[in-house]
């Protein structure tokens, strides 16, 4: 049967199916409505690297995705270094913003990561239309990060202090309570934290609280006194969403398609 036998009935059926294909939830999974811009900050010991699985969903959705490796750190290890410091690490991203010429971003903290976007939205707060802090650190006025640290973490840098060391080294990927079968890869991937970014009290003026939309999300399988409290007192909070994630700390690499979700949810 040609085309033009087929009744004016039976044709509009048949663009109307065309149509619903083209725009049911297959294509939807790959066209979001707006396009977004996410920049995502890795946590202590990792890099660029780790965000891969999330980045690689996001884009496939048509969003743009920036996953800088801080100084010192992943494929930026040879840059190791006594300078290296938080006001670095926040440059580090500050300057993919300015350079970049990102506006209306999703700005994605990690772990560690919660400092640097804490001190990147005091220098570019209008570029940042969306925050998230991924089972990450708040700090507050004044604070650094040996006021947070771990015990583990405060006497590894202790003990660098004392032999004159720069870094201390990356902790295995059971410290993260990564999933069995990715640990080896996160093991061999991670590198040195330079103890740097732990010892300069860092300046706020509540730039973070000020962003638009807020986000905490917490990892409910990793074990973490701060991050407790700072799901608490967000959750508290009405101007900030949060949500819980059963899985280990890395969430990124747990759990990439739950945490892709939420990060469009939250743009």
């Amino acid at each position: 049967m040609t085309e033009h036998n087929v009744n004016p009935t039976r044709r509009a059926m048949l663009a109307g199916a065309a149509a619903a294909a083209m725009t049911g939830p297959a294509a939807m999974a790959q066209a979001p409505s707006q396009a977004k811009t996410f920049v995502l900050v890795h946590g202590a010991s990792q890099g660029g690297w780790c965000w891969r699985r999330v980045s690689d969903r996001l884009e496939r959705r048509g969003h743009k995705v920036f996953t800088p490796t801080l100084t010192g750190l992943g494929e930026r290890s040879h840059l190791m270094s006594a300078n290296v410091d938080l006001d670095m690490h926040v440059t580090d991203i500050v300057n993919v913003i300015k350079w970049e010429s990102l506006e209306g971003i999703v700005l994605v903290g990690h772990s560690y990561g919660g400092w640097v976007v804490s001190g990147v939205a005091e220098q570019i707060l209008p570029a940042i239309s969306s925050i998230v802090f991924l089972d990450a650190f708040m700090p507050e006025n004044g604070q650094k990060g040996l006021d947070l640290n771990s015990e583990r973490s405060k006497a590894e840098i202790a003990l660098a202090l004392k032999k004159g060391d720069i870094s201390r080294p990356a902790p295995p990927a059971t410290t993260w309570n990564v999933n069995e079968k990715d640990r080896a890869w996160v093991d061999a991937k991670q590198t040195a934290q330079p103890i740097g970014v732990s010892l300069k009290p860092i300046k706020l003026t509540g730039a973070r609280d000020r962003v638009a939309k807020k986000t905490y999300i917490r990892a409910t399988k990793y074990e973490n006194p701060n991050f407790d409290r700072f799901y608490a007192k967000t959750k508290a909070d009405r101007s900030w969403r949060t949500y819980e994630v059963p899985c280990g700390h890395d969430v990124m690499i747990d759990m990439p398609d739950r945490l892709t979700e939420i990060l469009e949810e939250v743009a």
